[in-house]
Order: C-alpha cells, then sequence, then structure tokens
C-alpha cells in the first residue's frame, strides 16, 4: 500500500508522519545520526516530502533512493505550517504527508551537490565582501571624525591602506586603524581566493561561457548567476525568471481593481544584487539598455530606473541561456 510520508527535519533529529491512502497515521522521531533506522521503515512505493531547509539535500540525498519520490517543499510558499495554530513537530509533520497526499504542495526546485557546493562558495564571497566594505566605513568614519578625507580608492591598494595607517592624530585611533586595515586587507586575500577558484574550469557550471560572452559579465558574476539560475530550462519565458529574481512588481487584486506595487524581491538576493551589478557595467557597452535606462532616468531616480534595467538585462541573459 502507498504511503504519504512528511519529515518535519531539524539539524539533530526529524519527526515523521506515515498517512497511508486509507487515511492511518503513524507519528515517529528519529535522531538524524541515526537516519538508517528511518530508511528501514521506508518501501519503494512510497512519497515523501520534506521542507527545503539547510540539512535538506543532505537528508534527501540518504533517503531518495529508498522511495518511489521524494520532494523538496518551499517554505516561502507553504505557509499552512508556519501559521498553523497548533504548532508542533508531530503537526507540521501530519500537514506536509496530508497536503502530499493531495498533490497540493509547493515544491522548491533541486538543486545537486556541485551547485549546492558552489552556491555556499558564492554565499561564503558575499560575506566576506559585506564585511570588508562595513570595516572600510569604519575607517572612513575614524578619519572624518579628526577632519581627515579619504577617497574610496585608497581603501583599494595595498598601499593605500598603509598610507592610512599614518594618518592618525593620536596613538589610539593609529591602531585602530592598523587593526581595521590588518582585517580588511585579509578580507580581501580571502575573497581573491574565493574568485580564483570560481574561475576555474572545472568549478564551471553549464551556460557559464554563455553569461561570459555578454559585455557587462565576468567570470565572478558567470559564476554567481549560473549558480543561482541553475537550469534555464525550469523557467518558462523571461518574465518567469524574473519573477524568480524578485524582479516583478507584487500584485494586489480585488474584483476589477488592480494595484501594482514594488518589486517583490523573492529569490536569491546574492544573485539581484550582482544582476545589477552587471548591469552597471553592461550599460556602459549596450547602447539599447544605456537608451533605455536614460529613458527612465530622466521620469524616475536612478535606483527605479537601474532595477528596471536589469530586469530588461535579464532577458537577454534568459535568451543567451
Amino acid at each position: 500500500m502507498k504511503r504519504f510520508i512528511g519529515v518535519d527535519l531539524h539539524k539533530k533529529s526529524f519527526t515523521v508522519c506515515y498517512l497511508t491512502e486509507a487515511g492511518e497515521r503513524i507519528i515517529k522521531s528519529f535522531g538524524l545520526r541515526r537516519i538508517d533506522d528511518f530508511i528501514a521503515t521506508l518501501f519503494p512505493e512510497d512519497e515523501l516530502a520534506v521542507e527545503a531547509c539547510n540539512n535538506s539535500l543532505f537528508f534527501l540525498g540518504q533517503v531518495r533512493r529508498h522511495v518511489c519520490v521524494a520532494h523538496q517543499i518551499d517554505p516561502g510558499q507553504f505557509k499552512v505550517i508556519a501559521r498553523s495554530a497548533k504548532k508542533t513537530d508531530e503537526k507540521d509533520a501530519e500537514l506536509l504527508a496530508l497536503f502530499l497526499s493531495k498533490e497540493m504542495l509547493p515544491l522548491a526546485r533541486q538543486m545537486d551537490d556541485r551547485r549546492a557546493r558552489l552556491k555556499s562558495l558564492v554565499g561564503t564571497r558575499d560575506r566576506l565582501v559585506k564585511a570588508s566594505t562595513s570595516l572600510k566605513n569604519k575607517v572612513h568614519n575614524i578619519l572624518s571624525a579628526q577632519g581627515l578625507a579619504v577617497k574610496a580608492a585608497e581603501l583599494k591598494s595595498q598601499a593605500g591602506l598603509e598610507r592610512i595607517k599614518e594618518m592618525a592624530r593620536d596613538d589610539l585611533t593609529r591602531l585602530e586603524l592598523q587593526l581595521l586595515t590588518d582585517q580588511i586587507k585579509s578580507l580581501e586575500e580571502s575573497v581573491k581566493k574565493i574568485e580564483a577558484e570560481l574561475a576555474k574550469p572545472d568549478h564551471q557550471l553549464p551556460g557559464h561561457a554563455s553569461l561570459v560572452s555578454i559585455k557587462g559579465i565576468g567570470p565572478v558574476g558567470a559564476a554567481v548567476l549560473s549558480t543561482v539560475i541553475g537550469d534555464i530550462e525550469d523557467f518558462a519565458d523571461a518574465d518567469h525568471l524574473a519573477s524568480y529574481f524578485g524582479l516583478v512588481p507584487r500584485v494586489h487584486q480585488s474584483a476589477d481593481r488592480q494595484i501594482y506595487g514594488r518589486i517583490t524581491k523573492r529569490g536569491s538576493k546574492i544573485g539581484r544584487t550582482m544582476l545589477v551589478q552587471c548591469t552597471w557595467i553592461a550599460i556602459r557597452y549596450n547602447p539599447r539598455l544605456k537608451a533605455y535606462y536614460t529613458k527612465l532616468r530622466s521620469k524616475k531616480n536612478a535606483g527605479k530606473a537601474i532595477i528596471a534595467t536589469a530586469r530588461k538585462f535579464l532577458a537577454v541573459i534568459y535568451f543567451t541561456l
């Protein structure tokens, strides 16, 4: 008899609801280190669902070959669990099993192990870049408080960082600047190592070469965007890809009234940020994109204009891939 299995997964344990076609329910809990005990309860005709989380790929990798189908659920779309009045592990697992049996679960895109590792590395690079930027802002604030001003370009070179240390007017400030500049150097060296790794042919995902061929997208941008986009065949058209990047407006509709708001900003923030950065470069080389941005800039602020241009640039990426 076919069973529908809902799994509420945590870092160290998980709760399972086995739901039969006849409606019988069995609830069990397992430790993640003893996942083999759970696998022993599975049958080849079972269908399983687990919410996407930090360790869901590991979990699915262990159980997928022991069941008929293993689904990963998008928690952002499946709000039933988050808004449940009685939220327990048992109830969450039961809801997953119930909605799975009714074919009403919003499925998340599947990601292979290679893409997952590259995505993690891209995320680490993003954190390091943000940490470096934060420290540079702190350096600017310290110098500004002492009536000193430096250009942003001076913080991008080793020689510039060394000169900044000597600008302090007292020992305490000199110490603070030395510590900050040393950390900035370390962070930027780490970023360069990651970027060198992402540029290696062995780590390039399908579509990387096509992305690099587009003016405005370099090896790092191509690595980030290919990691976020994955298989372009998952998207029916450019509008679906724009929606995945969170570049479509929110829509509020009631009867014959329809209101469009700001962009949804759903999807990968890293991918959206990289897309906008690449768009700034692309408008230097692409006359049509530049004309489009210039036209919008005459009516809107720079932020809205570049976001709209980024969506147009994303369509170029879609058709190129």
